[in-house]
């Protein structure tokens, strides 16, 4: 496999290149032995998101949006779920299938699943979150922190256990929760952020154990934090863009393996202590 770096690297020179029209001295290839492609190449080679179907839940703004745009632009056949799509009118625009989902209601889970019918997903991308904004012990209130373990917790739980038939039958079975370094037990020096910190730890945990019980069918399972992101939730002060964020996630995954399950990744690529 080659190095996270360099597929995030290449990922954007495959953007850039697009835009651009010509893959220039500074941004080649990479080639499957990780070394460098000569220049031009990269025009050939096919797009690894290119044909793959990809459910993204949370997908009406911010990272989720970005991942339906960046996806769609390299042609994926993407469903982009939101909790009212009726008033998801930048995802609409991106003209791909737009499908309503609660992550937080079985019943809801349930109806899209049945909308699905026999079809296969190839990727999984559990986006769908929220913060809680609980910054000291003082604040904690079961309801709230109820609220956001339903979300950031089950509603994964919920999706990948419905969508798992769809999963079984596409070819590259990959499951991406969207964590966050918040969630990371052994860089925890600050404490605060109580219930969306306790709800991305049991996140990494269920990501760890989809891993292994579904590494012997061919599933990867990844959790990956997105970095310091300027969506509603990471403010404007954050270091980011989203389109900087899905860019290099999208780098990360895109030739992801069985080989790299139950891990968990920053945007860039570098692994994160659980």
């Amino acid at each position: 496999m080659l190095s996270a770096r360099r597929r995030v690297l290449g990922s954007i020179c495959a953007t850039l290149a697009l835009a651009a029209g010509l893959v220039s001295g500074g941004c080649q290839a990479t080639t499957s032995a990780g070394g460098l492609a000569a220049p031009g190449a990269m025009g050939t080679a096919p797009d690894p998101f290119a044909g793959r179907t990809v459910l993204i839940t949370g997908a009406n703004r911010g990272l989720g949006l970005e991942f339906a745009k960046q996806l769609h632009e390299r042609g994926a056949v993407v469903i982009a779920t939101a909790r009212a799509p009726e008033a998801a009118t930048e995802l609409k625009a991106l003209g791909v299938r737009v499908e309503a989902l609660d992550v937080a209601d079985d019943a809801s889970v349930a109806a899209l699943v049945k909308r699905i019918g026999e079809g296969s997903i190839d990727i999984l991308i559990n986006n769908a979150g929220v913060s809680g904004g609980l910054g000291r012990l003082e604040q904690v209130d079961g309801a709230a922190v109820d609220r956001v373990m339903q979300v950031n917790l089950l509603g994964p739980m919920r999706v990948t256990r419905a969508l798992l038939p769809a999963l079984r039958r596409g070819d590259r079975k990959l499951v991406v929760n969207i964590s966050s370094k918040l969630g990371s037990i052994g860089l925890n020096e600050g404490g605060g952020y109580y219930a969306y910190r306790e709800s991305k730890a049991a996140l990494n945990m269920f990501t760890r154990s989809i891993a292994a019980e579904l590494k012997a069918d061919g599933f990867t399972c990844i959790a990956m934090s997105p970095g310091w992101v300027r969506t509603d939730m990471g403010g404007p002060q954050a270091n980011l863009s989203p389109e900087e964020s899905i860019t290099g996630m999208l780098g990360v995954i895109d030739d992801l393996g069985p080989d790299g399950t139950g891990r968990f990744y920053h945007y860039d690529g570098e692994p994160i202590p659980w």
